[in-house]
Formats: C-alpha cells, sequence, structure tokens
C-alpha cells in the first residue's frame, strides 16, 4: 500500500468552486514540495464491494482534524458567534450550487434543500450535518426495482440486458428468444450496482389472471415503476394493466421495441418513398390511438431500439424516469445507465457532483478551523478509492476497458494509453513528486472554476481533487463514445490515438490528437 510520509502544505486558503470544467492540460506552475516519488495504481474493485468502498469514502470525508490557533484572541469569539458567521457563509454556498440544477437532475429533494438551507443559515451547524449526513445515507442505500413486462417475442430480456450494459451471450444476462421464457417474475441484478434489480415480468396475456390478480401475484408493491413493452401493437392487455397500475398509483411506462428493425424493412420494402421522421411518427401515433381507445389517457409511449439505445427515444424516456422518481433515487438511477450520449455522460457527472459537494460541505460544518491545503496519508487513500469507483460509474476500469479493447481489436496498452483518468495517480516526472502533482491539479482546478465561493471549508482541496479527477474521467468517456470511429483501421500497426480535450493559451477548449 502506498504511504505518504510527508505533509505538503499549499500556502493559502483553497477555494471551493461552484461548478467545473473540463480539466485542461498540466500547464501550472509547480510547486516547491518535497515528496516520496511513488507510483500509486488504482485497481478494480470487486463489485459487490462497491457500496461499501462509497462508504469508506464517506467516512475518510467525515475524518476531520483541528488546527490550533496561532493566535489567542482567536479562541475569545463566542462559539455562537462563529457558528452563525460560519453556518451563512456555508447557506449562501448551498443556495449557489443547487440553483443551476435542474430539478430532474438533484439528488435530494427541495424540501431536504431548504432544511440543510435554513440550519446552515441559522448556525445550527450539528443540525445541519444530521440532516446532510442523513441525506447521503439515504442515497447511498436506496433501492431501485424496474418492473419489464411485455408479451412473447417483444424484447423484453434484449431491453433489460441493454440497461445492464450486458450481452446476450454474457454470464447472468436474462435469456432471450422467439418464445416465452418468462412464466415467473425473475430478478436480475445489475452487474456493478447490486441496488438495481430489473425484474422480468410474464406478460399477462401468458397467464390467466385478470389485471388486478396479475399485479398481486407479480407483488407490484415492491417496483418503483413498470415498463410495458411491445414490438407491434400495444393490445388490450397492455392497456387494462397500465389502468390496473394507475388506480394502484403506481407509474408506468410504454416502450416500444425494434423500431431499428421496422425501419430497416420499410426502407428495403420502399427506398423510394423512405421518410424516417414520417414512420417513426406514424408508429408512435398508432400505439397512442389504440391505447386512447382502451380507455388509457395521456399515454407516452417512447420508441426504442434496445441495440442502439443512443436513437431515437430512450433519452426522453431517461429524462421523464428521472424527473418522476423520488429526488434520492436518481443519483443511482443514473449510475445504472450505460454511457450511450455525451448527454448521459453529463447527467452522470452533474449527479457525482452533488455527493461530492454533500460530503465536503458535510466535511466543512464540523470542521473547527478552516484548514491550510495538505495531502496526507488520509487525502491519498481518499483520492484512490473516489477515482476508482468514478471509473467503474463511467465503464472506464480496468475490466471494462479490457473488454472494450477486446471488442475494438486493439491492446488494452493502446487504448489506456490513449486516456488520461487512469494516468492521474502515476508519476511520470522524475523531478515531481506525487504530492506536487496533487497540489498542481488543486491549482488547475481552482484557476479553470472561477471565483471562490467557501473558501472556509475544510475540505475544498479534497473537493477540488475529486472535482478534477471526475472531469477527466468524463472527458475520457465522452472521447471513447467515438471508439468505433476512431479504430476503424486499428489493424494498422501504427499507434492510434484518441482525440483530447485540452485548452490553449486562451483557456478556451479545442479536440487534437496526441
Amino acid at each position: 500500500m502506498y504511504r505518504c510520509t510527508s505533509k505538503f502544505y499549499w500556502h493559502g486558503f483553497l477555494t471551493f468552486p461552484p461548478i467545473s470544467t473540463t480539466p485542461e492540460e498540466d500547464t501550472s506552475p509547480e510547486v516547491g514540495i518535497q515528496a516520496p516519488r511513488d507510483t500509486v495504481k488504482c485497481s478494480d474493485p470487486a463489485t459487490p464491494a462497491l457500496l461499501s468502498q462509497q462508504k469508506i469514502i464517506n467516512n475518510r470525508a467525515s475524518h476531520t482534524t483541528s488546527v490550533p490557533s496561532a493566535d489567542p484572541a482567536m479562541g475569545q469569539s463566542s462559539s455562537s458567534t462563529v457558528s452563525h458567521t460560519k453556518g451563512g457563509d456555508l447557506a449562501s454556498s448551498f443556495d449557489k450550487f443547487f440553483k443551476d440544477f435542474k430539478v430532474e437532475s438533484k439528488i435530494i429533494s427541495q424540501e431536504t434543500i431548504e432544511s440543510i438551507r435554513s440550519r446552515l443559515k441559522e448556525g445550527d451547524l450539528p443540525s445541519a450535518v444530521s440532516a446532510i449526513s442523513d441525506a447521503l445515507r439515504e442515497i447511498d442505500n436506496a433501492p431501485l426495482s424496474i418492473a419489464v413486462t411485455g408479451e412473447s417475442g417483444t424484447g423484453k430480456s434484449t431491453f433489460i440486458n441493454a440497461l445492464r450494459c450486458m450481452g446476450a451471450e454474457e454470464d447472468g444476462a436474462a435469456p432471450t428468444g422467439p418464445i416465452e421464457t418468462t412464466f415467473e417474475r425473475t430478478p436480475y441484478k445489475h452487474p456493478k450496482f447490486p441496488n438495481v434489480t430489473l425484474w422480468d415480468l410474464p406478460g399477462i396475456g401468458t397467464t390467466n389472471f385478470q389485471p388486478h390478480d396479475y399485479l398481486e401475484k407479480m407483488k407490484f408493491r415492491e417496483y418503483d415503476f413498470f415498463i410495458i413493452i411491445s414490438a407491434t401493437r400495444f393490445k388490450i392487455n397492455d392497456a387494462q394493466l397500465a389502468v390496473a397500475i394507475k388506480k394502484m398509483k403506481k407509474n408506468f411506462y410504454f416502450v416500444r421495441t425494434k423500431v431499428d428493425s421496422d425501419l430497416y424493412n420499410q426502407k428495403r420494402s420502399q427506398p423510394n418513398k423512405f421518410n424516417e421522421h414520417e414512420i417513426l411518427q406514424r408508429i408512435r401515433n398508432d400505439c397512442v390511438t389504440r391505447l386512447q381507445k382502451a380507455n388509457v389517457s395521456n399515454a407516452q409511449v417512447f420508441l426504442v431500439s434496445s441495440f442502439d439505445l443512443a436513437c431515437y427515444d430512450f433519452q426522453n424516456l431517461e429524462t421523464t424516469l428521472l424527473r418522476e422518481l423520488p429526488a434520492h433515487k436518481r443519483h443511482i438511477f443514473m449510475q445504472n445507465l450505460p454511457n450511450i450520449t455525451e448527454v448521459t455522460i453529463d447527467q452522470k457527472r452533474d449527479s457525482l457532483k452533488q455527493k461530492v459537494w454533500l460530503e465536503a460541505l458535510k466535511a466543512g460544518a464540523l470542521a473547527t478551523v478552516p484548514f491550510m491545503g495538505y495531502i496526507s496519508d488520509n487525502d491519498v487513500e481518499t483520492l484512490k478509492d473516489a477515482l476508482t469507483l468514478y471509473r467503474v460509474y463511467f465503464g472506464l476500469d480496468d475490466a471494462s476497458l479490457k473488454i472494450m479493447a477486446n471488442d475494438l481489436h486493439v491492446s488494452v496498452e493502446k487504448l489506456m494509453a490513449n486516456l488520461k483518468c487512469p494516468h492521474l495517480l502515476s508519476i511520470e516526472k522524475d523531478d515531481e513528486s506525487l504530492g506536487e502533482k496533487l497540489l498542481r491539479y488543486v491549482e488547475i482546478f481552482c484557476s479553470v472554476s472561477g471565483g471562490p465561493i467557501a473558501a472556509a471549508l475544510y475540505y475544498s482541496k479534497i473537493y477540488s481533487l475529486q472535482n478534477y479527477f471526475l472531469e477527466t474521467v468524463v472527458s475520457d468517456a465522452k472521447v471513447l463514445l467515438k471508439k468505433e470511429e476512431i479504430f476503424k483501421d486499428s489493424e494498422d500497426p501504427g499507434q492510434t490515438y484518441l482525440p483530447q480535450d485540452v485548452r490553449n493559451e486562451n483557456g478556451e477548449s479545442e479536440a487534437v490528437s496526441a
């Protein structure tokens, strides 16, 4: 295990910026700090340990240390006055941070936001810390159960596998086929997020139950929402099931699958008249009309291809689910989704940024004295765990990169050589220590992010580094959205480089090839 035997001081209080941007090239001047020149490698966690690893990060972030004041006069201020002043500063920071997030992106409810803000404003820091701890615990422990139902051959299992980022031939995948393979409800855990369970339910048409009895048999109370799937037209059974679900005050969503096959067949049969937009609109209108005739009012139908979630209506489905889910379950739902578009990646980032902020705010409220920026053993371990977690969330952990490299027919080394996040905690310069490198990251983050928001926050250096790491992972994830295009000539013996997001001398972002 890496041991950081020295403390690395950075003079001046670190700022706590509201919003980070994409990390730029490391061009900041080096800080004259000495530390052991070691290499820290971030290994992949065992999947079942993912939640416990998050708890370790939370516990480390809660561990605070007080610094004795060098001026005796500083201790003469009343604790209530100090708490009220500090609380007001933190309340202002809290307001500024959360106002920029859309409702569907917030991982804590507006009621919880107002409660924490009012406690901070009143200077009741212990109560505020307790509220933040409760909110974080609720987010970390939130289970998510999604029921997927539909007739045989509609693509239920393929849809479930797509949400779990799994192929049909992988171990643990839901079995697929043209005949009904589901006669009892079957749970499928997400391979990386054990709190997420997708339930494959037999289509109501394959049972002899009436809609109400069917829901009771399938234990409808256990699910957060229902997805009703069809590959052609929604039938009367689907409509009756939706009405029964609505009466029981649960949410349901109609998903029309296999639209890619419909478009392909239409293009082959009528190439001269083919118009994708018109065909999709006809499919949607037909589904809505039939559901309305079956007394399902205000029906929303999402057109989806399970083999290409980035196309058609999956993004709209995702946004709708986020908006209607309880706030504390949005985080786990977002991390469960595959990285299919830049919008999805940004939503994941925003969710994680809120967690990092809440953890730092909690530590800041607990600290008795604003802390000078230094990097300790505990800090390095916290950063290692955080980086590992971010890489898992965005599919950039070593195991995922190995699978990706195999699919692209390139070596893992070639793939990783063009990414930044695997190298964030490694030492590549002979004249630079890990401590110096980390503090350089802090300077880069603070210079890019803008002015101070809460300079007194105790854990602002860790907040800055975690955000820098998060933005680096996000940048790499966006680059890999174009991996097939980038590596289309992968059999060429010459080395292929992924474009990196860097900043020019004017601070503007521009993609270049290494």
